[in-house]
């Protein structure tokens, strides 16, 4: 089976700031969780992939095609959502959609309106009329109305209130449950992150830093407390520590094997703690 998409030494140079290369691809079936700080990065990768900006050097393939401009058969493979929501603003929500479905064969009316309806965008009005959230929600019904195996999301719950970004979870969860479709997802909400990828990609100043399964970080994660007669502690592993006195408090990336070594060094007192994703996520964008 075909990657989902495959980014092969991806490049883009600004003046002032350089993406990539970048070598990232992903598995149908499967949500990818694209993580990094303002400016890192991430908006200008998808931007590359669907043809929006084009890159300096590097391959990007979806579905197996290159997504060569002279050639858009690859496009009615993706459903995207950006960081901007344009509309025929004088056309009430129906009638933009009813624009949209002119290019895509495989669009679906009745899907489009069962979104509407489980989102509630009220579509008689006019585009420029809707809220910031009614705007998101109708991107959404858009992008996803034809049914596209590769969806690539760029803040999709930006927006939203906790509800709706729950259905929005779930339309998803349905989209890649067949095992045909993927995901592509980035956001700073990192609990939704957290409950509907599968892996995690790290992003920093337009460099791939980690790319990891997500239970393999919260399952390996901990916070872990002890007691050591000892001035220094310090392993691979560890990417926190702090000390008073013999008190230690650290950030392990595998507490097993920290645990372990503590035990083999008489430490007293051990207690680990869970992380969550966005605890995770800050010490990994903060590592070297």
């Amino acid at each position: 089976m075909e990657k989902a998409f495959e980014l092969i030494g991806l490049n883009k140079k600004f003046p002032e700031f350089e993406l990539g290369p970048i070598n990232l691809e992903l598995e149908p079936g499967t949500v990818l969780g694209y993580i990094g700080p303002n400016g890192s990065g991430k908006t200008t990768t998808m931007h590359c992939m669907v043809g929006l900006v084009k890159s300096d050097n590097g391959l990007i393939k979806i579905f197996g095609r290159e997504n060569d401009p002279n050639n858009v058969d690859w496009k009615f493979d993706i459903g995207y959502v950006g960081d901007k929501h344009v509309f025929y603003e004088n056309w009430n929500g129906e009638k933009n959609l009813k624009f949209l479905s002119e290019f895509y064969p495989d669009w679906s009316d009745k899907f489009a309106m069962d979104l509407a309806k489980r989102f509630q965008v009220p579509l008689n009005k006019r585009a420029r009329d809707l809220s910031s959230g009614n705007r998101v929600k109708l991107s959404l019904i858009g992008a996803l109305a034809h049914s596209p195996k590769l969806l690539i999301l760029d803040e999709p719950t930006s927006g939203l209130d906790p509800v709706v970004r729950t259905e929005l979870l779930d339309v998803l969860f349905e989209v890649v449950e067949s095992g045909e479709r993927a995901i592509f997802y980035s956001t700073h909400i990192l609990s939704d992150i957290s409950r509907i990828a599968d892996e995690l990609a790290f992003l920093d100043n337009g460099s791939l830093k980690l790319k990891i399964a997500k239970d393999d970080l919260t399952d390996n994660w901990r916070k872990i407390t002890f007691k050591l007669m000892k001035d220094n502690f310090n392993t691979e592993e560890i990417v926190f520590t702090a000390k008073e006195g013999n008190d230690y408090k650290v950030i392990s990336s595998d507490y097993k094997k920290t645990i372990e070594q503590l035990k083999s060094m008489n430490a007293e007192n051990i207690l680990e703690t869970r992380m969550s994703i966005d605890e995770i996520a800050v010490e990994i964008l903060k590592r070297k």
